[in-house]
């Protein structure tokens, strides 16, 4: 068997739990990717510490994105040999030098995207697509206000919305550090998480925003609803904050919003050919340079641990992600 370098978790003792070790490359087929990058998300390290509702057998290897080079593919596949690709693991198994894959788990990356941009690019941006186009109906002019927006999901929904008609992106951010971060990504306005709302109504002239993202959840959740033009809708797709918040329906009646669920991992499986479609509108995009591809903070593969950990306690600005080879 030929070995290969990977990142093991072998017991739920959080992110420094991640080791550096050698293993059999794998051989159960599909499309064979050598993996140059591979990227970091907040569920990683939930996983970490057993926390998330997916747990895969220990040891395990994290991560659930890659970018790298087709070493072979099976006959028919729409890749071949030496194409550049970004693929997903999906919830586990990205952390190697090599990765097999079906073939509908694997997209062609445009050249001037880099393998370490690649690696970052599809479990945040394929979760704001399905946020934005699928379950948030964003129509050309309306405006939104991103939580956590200096971080992965935040940026690549600043990165995006314009390119999907919105016309003004509010960001919120804890601190003022953050600002940059948001600004880069493509803000139009920053504020703060505290005081939000009073921001926001100072920001739209009373009115509110039409579409609120936050992965954030927690203690703001009930003041982002406020914070709703008529018609509005709040789209949850996550709780890095650690509180999951409840709703007062009556809320949703007497402004006539909308709290929708964003689970873009549950909503691919149950439709089959989802993540080609979404990628067949995104790759135009990258490949134009009309939306540009994240700029991730970069971790050696012997610092896995640190790349996980900076998700955990929140210092992570922006995508993060492991350089393999």
């Amino acid at each position: 068997m030929v070995r290969m370098r990977a990142i093991h978790v072998a017991r739920l003792d959080g992110p420094q739990s991640a080791e550096l070790v050698e293993i059999d490359e794998p051989t159960d087929g599909g499309v064979v990717i050598d993996v140059h990058a591979a990227g970091v998300a907040f569920p990683d390290a939930l996983q970490t510490r057993g926390l998330y509702q997916h747990r895969p057998e220990l040891p395990y290897i994290p991560g659930a994105e890659v970018a790298g080079v087709v070493r072979s593919a099976p006959a028919g596949a729409h890749v071949k040999t030496g194409d550049r690709v970004a693929a997903l693991t999906m919830l586990s198994g990205a952390m190697a030098e090599v990765v097999a894959l079906p073939a509908d788990r694997v997209f062609t990356l445009p050249e001037n995207v880099s393998f370490e941009a690649g690696a970052g690019l599809l479990f945040n941006d394929l979760t704001v697509h399905c946020a934005l186009r699928t379950r948030g109906r964003l129509a050309p002019g309306e405006t939104l206000l991103v939580h956590g927006a200096a971080g992965g999901i935040g940026t690549s929904t600043l990165r995006l919305a314009a390119a999907w008609g919105a016309s003004r992106a509010i960001a919120v951010v804890s601190t003022e550090d953050k600002a940059a971060v948001a600004r880069a990504a493509g803000a139009t306005d920053v504020v703060l998480a505290g005081g939000f709302k009073d921001a926001v109504k100072e920001l739209t002239g009373g009115r509110g925003v039409d579409v609120v993202v936050d992965p954030v959840g927690g203690d703001r959740f009930t003041d982002s609803l406020r914070s709703l033009a008529p018609g509005g809708r709040l789209l949850v797709i996550g709780f890095t904050g650690g509180d999951i918040p409840t709703v007062k329906v009556n809320r949703l009646l007497l402004n006539n919003v909308d709290a929708v669920g964003v689970g873009w991992g549950a909503w691919a499986a149950t439709h089959p050919g989802y993540l080609q479609e979404q990628w067949a509108e995104l790759e135009p995009l990258l490949a134009s340079g009309l939306v540009v591809p994240p700029e991730p903070v970069v971790y050696p593969l012997e610092r896995a641990g640190d790349a996980i950990a900076s998700l955990e306690d929140r210092s992570a600005r922006g995508k993060v992600v492991v350089k393999i080879r």
